[in-house]
């Protein structure tokens, strides 16, 4: 196993890093049985700085997945409830006159927190999702032409049913672009959900999780995972990748720039979970399809061949060439 001399101000060695997020991913675990793939991505996402969409029908554990990671850091969480009824304001904040000082005052929304849980976030208005973006690309809100800064990490973990369920809104291209990767907890096996039936008849295992970790700790994870080393060879490949999502036959819309810089930051992410200090393919490989399936639109002759996005993400990992070097 590599380390990792730290050189930024709040680095800390890569085998830290794979000690605490080691940690952090165990007590998740403990929560959510026989689903340590899908608590490894979130780890990953977290690291990356990204942001996650959770997709999945209802009751196979979307909003646990999002509270335990929540509950596993000791840091400030909020939760928004999208409803048809929540307003841009309460997202994003407002500013209210204030007779006393007789100026306007600042109300910060439900956004500023460090984890931020949207459940249900396709039954919200499309305004209302869109006050999700500034947040999700530059960390910060503006409201009546003043911004403010959002705390460090921030992570939007969002929850939604599949479209076609009944009182839901398609979220936008460039909303979904901001998500880093979208996940699919799927349903348990049979052993799992036995286990469940077990545990969670009386009380959820959530309410005894105490944190493991906090803010601090992330942002210094979060600032070792940035000097991972990805050679140009790397960076060629991810760029290869995410063209040929671009040309094919069954895509009508292929992975943006901003897909392919998500795919290296969770490269480096998935990388330093290993304990290594430099990306390779299989890193990439890994976390190809949740980074980049979400954001492809298919043609429609695609979707009458029942062709998912998954099936061109493999194919394409298949026959887009693999550097032979890395160095």
């Amino acid at each position: 196993m590599t380390t990792h001399s730290p050189s930024g101000p709040h680095a800390i060695p890569l085998d830290e890093v794979r000690e605490r997020s080691g940690r952090l991913m165990a007590a998740m675990n403990s929560v959510i049985e026989g689903k340590a793939g899908v608590v490894q991505t979130v780890v990953s996402a977290l690291l990356a700085e990204g942001h996650l969409l959770i997709e999945d029908v209802p009751g196979v554990g979307k909003t646990l997945l999002a509270k335990t990671l929540a509950r596993a850091i000791d840091c400030s969480v909020r939760r928004i409830q999208f409803t048809p009824d929540v307003l841009p304001s309460d997202v994003s904040g407002v500013s209210i006159f204030n007779q006393e000082t007789r100026g306007f005052e600042f109300r910060p929304g439900a956004i500023f927190a460090n984890v931020v849980i949207g459940d249900e976030i396709n039954r919200a208005s499309p305004k209302t999702q869109s006050a999700l973006l500034e947040a999700m690309e530059e960390n910060q809100v503006t409201v009546d032409g003043i911004t403010y800064p959002l705390p460090n990490p921030f992570l939007v973990m969002a929850t939604q049913n599949p479209i076609e369920m009944e009182g839901t809104h398609p979220l936008a291209e460039a909303q979904r672009d901001r998500f880093t990767a979208r996940l699919a907890i799927g349903y348990p096996s049979a052993a799992a959900e036995v286990e469940m039936l077990d545990g969670h008849a009386g009380t959820s295992p959530l309410e005894h999780l105490a944190p493991v970790t906090d803010a601090a700790d992330i942002v210094a994870m979060i600032a070792s995972v940035r000097e991972v080393y990805a050679a140009p060879a790397i960076k060629h490949y991810i760029v290869d990748l995410a063209s040929a999502t671009r040309s094919h036959r069954a895509v009508r819309l292929g992975a943006s720039p901003r897909a392919a810089l998500h795919l290296l930051r969770m490269g480096r992410a998935h990388a330093a979970l290993a304990g290594r200090d430099h990306v390779l393919p299989d890193d990439l490989h890994a976390i190809a399809e949740p980074v980049l399936a979400h954001r492809l639109i298919l043609t429609g002759e695609a979707h009458a061949a029942r062709t998912t996005a998954a099936d061109i993400i493999a194919e394409l990992l298949a026959t887009v060439r693999v550097p032979a070097t890395v160095s």
